[in-house]
């Protein structure tokens, strides 16, 4: 066959005869449209596969994932001194009430003054004795007219003794001159014996200090009417020993014994004082459960009674670990802590608390010391969570 092309100068594309040059540039728009529309796929498919290829290598060369660093320690085994802090009131170790012993009456005169020491048998107050004074005067009259009469008896019965041998006295007359004398000097002895009575009762009348020691109060003033119902008019600290009535907590109060020292320091002055425990309360207050430990004290003007103060009671050694207060973690009202086992993985251990002392607090169960516990950093970790250990520097 034979075609004829004829050629468009303008365009540069070629027809073939007897098509339509319409038609002709239709079918050549589309096919540019085809081309590119291949083109931008291609290039679609080849921009995936870069960034494709592109996030590979970088998940490849990302680093992995870095470890929590924690601070850790082994804390061992010492001997740690116990000590317990405790407050409270200061007190007369022994006090002593001092009151009208006798039938009492008017004061006049009160020869000492709170805060003096006094000694055993010392008279703290007078009391008018006019009346009794009256009373023992006429007792005394009583035992000289008895005494006499107890000597007319007996000077009868000699002078009768001498006549009965003459016959004129009757053996009946000296036996009842007998019993003359025997009741005149019964009568001289019940005197003397009422007489004693009074004397007493007066001694009595003075109020005395039964024991030597500080006078810590004075509840009474001349002029003043006292009787057995006045109650305690005085009172003396026995010897002037002091104490502390410290209140301590039940589980401190089980570790203290008798005798172990303690230093007390009153409120309003620094000066320390030595003593020791000498009672310890039988009993726990139900509502605050707390007992109370008694501190022996020597006298000292800085401790009055009434005052507060200070102690800090020696409770014995015990050997245990020992852990900064950031080691120790709680939840639900139990203590625990972490440790990094083996693998270098976060555990929890329960442990049980003991003496809180100011380098630290002590373990008294749940760690036997070679465990490497987490100090630092441990809030955010967690259990089974693997981490980088660093062990803590001395000091």
């Amino acid at each position: 066959m034979n075609y004829e092309t004829r050629m468009n100068l303008e365009s540069g594309t070629g027809t073939t005869a007897g098509e339509d040059p319409l038609e002709a540039e239709r079918k050549r728009a589309g096919k540019r449209r085809l081309f590119l529309f291949i083109a931008i796929g291609l290039i679609a498919i080849l921009a995936a596969g870069y960034v494709w290829n592109a996030m590979a290598g970088e998940e490849e060369e990302a680093p992995p994932e870095q470890t929590a660093a924690v601070t850790v320690v082994s804390p061992g085994a010492g001997t740690i001194e116990g000590m317990i802090s405790a407050t409270g009131t200061l007190a007369a170790r022994r006090e002593i009430p001092v009151g009208v012993v006798g039938e009492g009456g008017r004061v006049v005169s009160v020869p000492v003054e709170e805060g003096q020491w006094v000694r055993a048998g010392q008279v703290l107050a007078v009391i008018d004795r006019s009346v009794q004074n009256r009373q023992l005067e006429s007792a005394a009259a009583q035992i000289e007219v008895a005494q006499s009469d107890a000597n007319l008896a007996q000077a009868n019965l000699d002078r009768a003794l001498q006549l009965v041998d003459r016959g004129f006295i009757s053996q009946a007359d000296v036996d009842r001159l007998t019993a003359t004398r025997d009741a005149a000097v019964a009568r001289v002895k019940v005197a003397r014996a009422s007489y004693g009575e009074l004397q007493a009762r007066n001694a009595r009348l003075n109020i005395v200090a039964p024991a030597a020691g500080l006078l810590l109060t004075r509840n009474v003033e001349p002029g003043q009417v006292v009787s057995g119902g006045s109650g305690v008019l005085f009172m003396i600290a026995r010897g002037g020993e002091m104490e502390l009535m410290a209140e301590v907590g039940e589980q401190e109060l089980s570790r203290l014994s008798v005798g172990v020292p303690a230093t007390v320091v009153p409120v309003g002055t620094d000066k320390v004082f030595e003593g020791q425990v000498w009672q310890i309360a039988p009993t726990i207050d139900a509502q605050n459960r707390q007992g109370t430990a008694r501190v022996a004290l020597p006298y000292a003007p800085e401790l009055r009674p009434g005052g507060f103060a200070t102690a800090t009671i020696r409770s014995g050694t015990v050997t245990a670990p020992m852990l900064p207060e950031s080691a120790i973690q709680s939840d639900d009202g139990s203590s625990y802590v972490l440790v990094v086992d083996g693998e270098n993985r976060v555990r929890r251990r329960p442990v049980k608390l003991g003496m809180v002392t100011d380098n630290g607090i002590a373990i008294s169960s749940g760690l036997d010391g070679t465990e490497r516990v987490i100090v630092r950093a441990g809030a955010f970790v967690k259990e089974g969570e693997e981490v980088r250990p660093i062990v803590a520097k001395e000091g």
